[in-house]
């Protein structure tokens, strides 16, 4: 097989997978019924769309007959009021229309002729984005841990079983924080106070 039929090939492969990627739904909106005023509620258009799922890039396709019937899309209140006041778009007159869905939210479509809208020719759909669109989950935090408090060793001695001289402590001081000096020789002390009476009787002679 030379490399132009190859080539060929995966041009055809890549295509289909593309086709398929971006396929589009066709809706015929009322199916059978088309767009026209409903015979009875059970066939309304609310129940026809109903259950079904609108997608960006999807078709919608009103059957009518040109000149019986129009569609146009208008805002909510127009819709609720069976108005085409504020109308989105041109009116389409003429049938079948086909309608793309080029953004996600509400849509509301009616028939502006006569009294259609009153009697029921009317539809209301949401466009969504995705098939899988949709809120995202709660994202849910897990609790803080709860901190634990080490438990004392049994074998390890209390402070209070310990005495100053096994924890290395230093000896007892005074209020000051200083050593108090030793007490002084009573040898030293009786010598000082004979020195000292013998100044003093000295002075006292030079006196007098």
């Amino acid at each position: 097989m030379d490399s132009v039929s190859i080539f060929m090939i995966y041009s055809a492969l890549f295509g289909l997978v593309a086709n398929i990627g971006f396929a589009q739904t066709v809706h015929i909106v009322g199916d059978n019924m088309g767009w026209r005023i409903p015979t009875s509620t059970s066939v309304s258009y609310s129940n026809w769309a109903s259950g079904k799922t609108f997608m960006v890039g999807d078709i919608l396709v009103f059957n009518f007959m040109t000149n019986e019937h129009d569609v146009v899309q208008v805002p909510k209140a127009s819709y609720d009021a069976c108005s085409e006041d504020n109308a989105i778009g041109n009116i389409i007159t003429t049938g079948p229309a086909n309608i793309t869905l080029d953004n996600a939210g509400e849509r509301y479509y009616i028939c502006s002729i006569g009294g259609h809208c009153g009697a029921g020719q009317k539809l209301s759909i949401t466009v969504v984005s995705s098939s899988t669109g949709g809120p995202s989950p709660p994202v849910t935090t897990p609790p803080p841990a709860t901190p634990t408090t080490p438990q004392p060793d049994a074998c390890a001695p209390t402070p209070e079983a310990e005495s100053p001289r096994a924890r290395g402590a230093p000896p007892p001081t005074g209020q000051s924080g200083r050593i108090p000096p030793p007490p002084p020789n009573s040898a030293s002390v009786s010598l000082t106070s004979s020195f000292l009476l013998v100044i003093a009787f000295a002075g006292l002679a030079f006196i007098f």
